[in-house]
């Protein structure tokens, strides 16, 4: 059995990185290959410039959201940001973020 100790959201790319055996999970493997977009680094960089903001909106959460789904437009922002309200700024500040990674 198992004890978790604690949880944090982390990004696919860092799960490629925890993971030590990926060839012994071939579905979780797959999976990666398929959703993973992003080299660790780059997942770090928009997580880092998203955190620089410094908003009380961006939880952790929604940051790894973002650093994993790549949105595009404002649509898919809200639908990551589900319970909280989003200005038009914010939203673009998001996509600037994603844009320039």
């Amino acid at each position: 059995m198992t004890n978790i100790i604690s949880m944090k959201p982390v990004t696919l790319a860092e799960v490629k990185d925890i993971i030590a055996d990926l060839d012994s999970k071939p579905e979780l493997k797959d999976y990666l290959k398929e959703f993973s977009k992003l080299t660790r680094k780059q997942s770090d960089e928009i997580i880092e410039s998203l955190r620089k903001m410094n908003n009380a909106k961006f939880k952790e959460e929604y940051i790894i959201k973002v650093a994993d789904l790549l949105p595009k437009n404002a649509e898919s922002i809200a639908k990551i940001f589900d319970d909280v309200s989003l200005d038009e700024k914010e939203i673009n500040e998001v996509l600037a973020v994603v844009k320039e990674n």
